[in-house]
């Protein structure tokens, strides 16, 4: 995923978000959120949408953009879109690019993420998984 704008899916379900282990982690990268990049005349939303299908099996509706930056610890731009899960069993539907999927409430995602969740995303996530 070298250069370029990613798109970041923060899929929410049943009080859980969906996270992808990679197959090859991005430095100390492992979990993260089903991502990838943004291929040319598409935009964020849609490609979270394609990534989402492509990375965990699932068919989301992008919501909103939640925000964007520089990764930490990648230094890829990342754009982060809410998305409603619509259809789908989460598994790791490629097997070149992810190693096991995740349904975890917000303890386990501290202990995954250890650096800590994008703060606009960490807002949108006390939202939508405590309510």
């Amino acid at each position: 995923m070298d250069g370029g704008l990613v798109a970041g899916a923060v899929i929410t379900h049943a009080g859980r978000v969906l996270l992808i282990r990679r197959a090859v982690a991005a430095g100390s990268l492992v979990w993260s959120f089903p991502s990838g990049k943004v291929e040319a005349g598409e935009e964020p939303v849609e490609a979270a949408v394609r990534e989402s299908l492509e990375e965990a099996g699932v068919t989301v509706e992008a919501l909103s953009v939640l925000g964007e930056r520089l990764h930490p610890v990648t230094g890829w731009p990342v754009v982060y879109v809410a998305c409603l899960l619509l259809s789908g069993e989460a598994h790791a539907a490629s097997s070149r690019e992810v190693a096991e999927v995740a349904w975890v409430g917000l303890e386990d995602l501290a202990r995954l993420v250890p650096g800590g969740v994008f703060e606009p995303v960490q807002v949108y996530l006390d939202g939508a998984m405590t309510s």
